[in-house]
């Protein structure tokens, strides 16, 4: 199982940088990126495009598919031939994607074209000639690929190239654990933990909720000094299911006790992403949505009215970034809305979406949105379910905490942070 390369395009769909594509023809990324090309021009919204698309081969019986993933306004595409699960070159896509944010942070075309040589780089180390993934972690890539910083382009522009290293006796995969550098050291040692949980629900129109799930991840930025070895226990772990993990994590610690046994990489990494089931909820085991949404459209002749009412059922949260959207359907040429509470709302003419903002929501309040629309169809089709999406800071769904946290190995103890944050993405039908 292969990947045939990787190509970086632009908004606009021009090539940024791709990898070699040595045991290809000349013409067979220029097959993929004129199918994604042809694909987003051919249909009305760059969403309804396959995220796999058939390619034709230069002869007929080479035909391939083309992956590609949006991050940002930059598209990535893993071009595929043979027997390739599509979800390999996905993996790879999204993995690759996290790299360029550890080494540039805001990743954004003029940020790849101004570190063209580091991406190639990149390009070259992450996947070898057979087109396997080869070095992916960022600790091992840095060791190989200097980051990109004021003082490293200096010395290139200067030629001074051979000034350029990251310390004088570190050396590419000295460590034997190779997704931590060897001799690390820090004046602080300590590890902080991000939860991060994301509510997907789906809620008929009397306000039943019809599915909802919770998906979480654990986001680690360790700073601890040597080799250490840590055990983390969890309050509730029994409620995570699905989980997957950081390569780092002893699988069978985890499914005999339930603990995270570890050797941490050194910076920020993903240490588990999980799937939150509630022991105490109903028998569908679902997660209460925390708001109440009263909508009402009605449609007219060439457009419609809509009132929205919306009320937390959060006693001691406040909600923030709250974007409530509803499509308004093909011909859709504009709209006219009054919120309460000195919100905003807009009407995006490229979507043909109406979206309400509301900055704050807080415990136990109701905001209100009114309006009319307007279309060129003389009997408009908007949606039949509102979006809603919501933030909930230092809060989790699961209400994970971190019951203990040893560390054997170093003779220091460290300090250990955590935070909570919830997100959610609720699809309302009226």
């Amino acid at each position: 199982m292969a990947i045939d390369g990787l190509i970086i395009l632009d908004n606009a769909g021009r090539v940024i940088a791709q990898s070699g594509f040595h045991s290809f023809p000349a013409a067979y990324p220029l097959l993929h990126i004129d199918a994604l090309n042809n694909a987003l021009a051919n249909a009305s919204r760059s969403d309804d495009v396959d995220p796999v698309l058939y390619v034709p081969g230069i002869n007929l019986d080479t035909p391939s598919a083309c992956c590609h993933v949006k991050r940002g306004d930059l598209r990535y595409l893993c071009p595929v031939s043979g027997d390739v699960d599509p979800l390999y070159a996905f993996a790879f896509l999204q993995t690759f994607v996290d790299i360029l944010h550890e080494y540039f942070g805001h990743v954004s075309a003029e940020t790849l074209k101004e570190n063209f040589d580091v991406v190639y780089q990149l390009l070259e180390e992450t996947l070898d000639a057979g087109g396997h993934p080869l070095t992916t972690s960022p600790n091992a890539l840095r060791d190989i690929v200097l980051p990109p910083t004021l003082l490293h382009k200096v010395l290139s522009v200067a030629g001074v190239s051979g000034l350029a290293t990251s310390s004088a006796n570190s050396h590419p995969f000295a460590s034997p654990i190779p997704w931590r550098k060897a001799g690390v050291r820090y004046n602080n040692n300590e590890i902080f933990f991000d939860v991060v949980e994301t509510l997907d629900a789906i809620v008929n129109k009397n306000g039943t909720t019809a599915v909802s799930s919770v998906w979480g991840r654990v986001e680690s930025n360790c700073k601890l000094s040597g080799t250490p070895d840590l055990l983390l226990t969890f309050s509730n772990a029994s409620t995570l299911n699905d989980c997957s993990f950081h390569p780092c994590v002893r699988l069978q610690r985890w499914s005999r006790d339930k603990v995270l046994s570890f050797v941490p990489p050194d910076g920020k990494f993903k240490l588990m992403e999980y799937r939150y089931t509630p022991v105490s909820a109903s028998s569908l085991n679902q997660v209460s949505v925390p708001f109440i949404l009263r909508p009402a459209v009605k449609v007219e002749d060439h457009g419609g009215s809509i009132e929205v009412v919306l009320s937390s059922r959060l006693t001691t949260r406040t909600m923030e970034n709250v974007f409530v959207e509803l499509y308004l359907g093909e011909g859709a040429t504009g709209a006219s809305c009054l919120a309460s509470h000195n919100a905003s709302w807009s009407f995006n003419p490229r979507t043909l979406s109406l979206v309400w903002e509301l900055k704050t929501v807080v415990p136990s309040a109701s905001y209100t949105l009114r309006g009319t629309f307007t279309s060129s169809n003389e009997m408009p089709r908007p949606s039949r379910a509102f979006r809603v999406r919501f933030e909930i800071p230092q809060h989790n769904f699961s209400a994970l905490k971190i019951e203990q946290l040893k560390l054997t190995g170093e003779t220091y103890k460290p300090y250990k942070g955590m935070r909570g944050n919830s997100l959610g993405d609720i699809e309302w039908r009226w």
